[in-house]
């Protein structure tokens, strides 16, 4: 656990938003690139998703404070804290999803070519923050004597052998995106890429729920496996109804 990256004077960097702010970086030089090989105007594309992340991190956020209700519940000023870490790729693309319907209108932008460059810089911070989360002790698995774990600490500090479900994300997330990038050019209509790499991704995050060692129930269901399977059967009903 590492929650403070390193001091400079007295400036605290902070892993979580450090890792979260430098994968956004990378994710949208990389987005320039496909942007301009998808045919798009890339500074335009660039702006689009600026104003996007926005709604995306705040919608991110929130999905993970709902799915640890427990947790915030008796310290609400916790919620909006930059440095505690904590965020759900998935409940960031709903609220994007939205405001990119009169924002991508306004820019003259097609919406299913968008939004097959937007997932890379989305998938790529995604990527990056889940380090963070490990560094930061946020988002961890459950303890367990697997020769898949290791001896992590939680957001309390308390370090057990535990399954580092912050690297399994962060793999299935770098496979997901290095499928889509490998496929790209056999996809059969603009948006399908998006489609199946959310639905990709949600199958990856539904798997991983198991592993969690914080959970939030409601009606006996876990919100995180919800949210998950939500996803893959929206992406996956919406791809097939557009074939």
């Amino acid at each position: 656990m590492r929650r403070i990256l390193f001091h400079w004077r007295n400036f605290r960097v902070y892993s979580y938003p450090a890792m979260l702010y430098f994968g956004l970086v990378v994710g949208l030089v990389a987005q320039n690139y496909a942007a301009h090989m998808a045919g798009l105007e890339a500074l335009t594309v660039f702006m689009v998703t600026l104003i996007l992340l926005i709604p995306a991190l705040a919608g991110a956020r929130l999905l993970f404070v709902a799915t640890n209700w427990e947790m915030y519940r008796h310290q609400p000023k916790r919620i909006w804290d930059h440095s505690e870490g904590g965020a759900a790729m998935y409940g960031g693309f709903p609220f994007a999803l939205l405001v990119s319907i009169p924002l991508l209108y306004l820019f003259s932008l097609p919406f299913g070519r968008f939004w097959d460059v937007a997932l890379i810089p989305f998938f790529i911070g995604q990527i990056f923050t889940k380090i963070g989360c490990l560094l930061n002790g946020c988002c961890g698995g459950r303890p367990t004597q697997s020769r898949f774990s290791l001896y992590l600490s939680d957001m309390n500090g308390h370090r057990k052998r535990r399954f580092p479900t912050q690297l399994f994300e962060a793999g299935w997330g770098t496979m997901v995106l290095l499928a889509v990038i490998f496929f790209w050019s056999r996809f059969p209509f603009d948006g399908a890429a998006f489609l199946l790499a959310a639905a990709g991704y949600g199958i990856g995050r539904f798997a991983l729920e198991f592993l969690r060692e914080d959970q939030e129930y409601r009606g006996g269901f876990a919100l995180g496996r919800l949210w998950s399977a939500g996803t893959v059967v929206i992406a996956l009903a919406v791809f097939f109804i557009m074939l």
